[in-house]
């Protein structure tokens, strides 16, 4: 019996930390995103939650946001501009960019 809760639990936690939600978070936090981020409230930038809500509705989002982290930009949240972040490859910029989509 202990065997078998001691397997469980660790099916569990490897599902979890494997989850795309750990590991995008980890992708952010690699990229310094959440230096001005956090997901739920506002830091220097808005929340990632705030972000995706606002893009909810707009069919073109996931390329707005993909190129917003890449190249930086300025006066949709305020005077504080978003710096460019060239560290951050195309295909991580998108998988940021789905990430913070999928959080509203």
């Amino acid at each position: 019996m202990r065997l078998r809760k001691t397997a469980f639990s660790l099916l569990a936690a490897s599902a979890l930390l494997a989850s795309p939600s750990w590991a995008d978070m980890a992708l952010a936090t690699s990229k310094n995103c959440m230096s001005c981020h956090h997901p739920d409230r506002k830091v220097v930038g808005p929340a990632f939650k705030d972000i995706a809500k606002r893009y909810a509705n707009e069919p073109l989002a996931l390329a707005a946001l993909t190129t917003k982290i890449q190249k930086g930009g300025s006066g949709v949240w305020g005077v504080v501009p978003m710096p460019a972040n060239p560290q951050v490859s195309e295909a991580e910029a998108q998988k940021l960019a789905a990430w913070v989509l999928s959080l509203r």
